[in-house]
């Protein structure tokens, strides 16, 4: 498990992950910017227009019907290949951060967010994470994770939402 943060010196509440990854920036960027490697770890699919990676470009993001009827949309932010990717995620601003580290890379995710957010995303992205690791999480180990985060973050944002209903049956990939 990776400790999320939570940043408060900003507009809006963000949570900060930090993970190290034992392949070069390169092969992560790849993972964060190309569909079929993104399906793997990224909680919904990742289509976006034109297929390029371009500031400005339109995305949008199907969860999987058997883990809920919804598609955010988002727009491309940053792109600084292999470096540092940015895009909207429905109301969230992501921001993916690499750099080499020994033979591998440090990879920072911010996630900017509704206050009452914060906990639901830090435990679901630990657990996008881990799968970007190649680590399977356990079965179950979302719910521990958010009440971690929530006890922590209360008292900083105030109280946080749940997972979406019927998001549940789509918790393990």
């Amino acid at each position: 498990m990776t400790d999320a943060r939570l940043l408060t010196d900003r507009a809006r509440p963000s949570i900060r992950l930090e993970r190290h990854l034992p392949d070069p920036p390169e092969i992560v960027w790849r993972a964060l910017t190309e569909r079929e490697q993104l399906r793997r770890w990224f909680p919904c699919d990742v289509i976006v227009s034109g297929g390029r990676w371009e500031i400005g470009a339109a995305i949008t993001f199907p969860f999987r019907p058997e883990v809920m009827d919804l598609t955010l949309a988002g727009e491309v932010l940053e792109v600084d290949e292999p470096n540092v990717l940015a895009f909207t995620w429905g109301e969230d601003a992501l921001r993916f951060e690499l750099s080499a580290e020994g033979d591998g890379t440090r990879l920072v995710l911010i996630d900017e967010l509704p206050p009452d957010a914060a906990a639901r995303n830090a435990a679901g992205w630990e657990l996008c994470l881990d799968r970007l690791a190649g680590l399977e999480p356990a079965s179950g180990s979302w719910q521990p994770r958010f009440e971690h985060y929530a006890a922590a973050f209360e008292p900083m944002v105030g109280p946080q939402q749940p997972r979406p209903p019927g998001f549940e049956k789509g918790e393990e990939k």
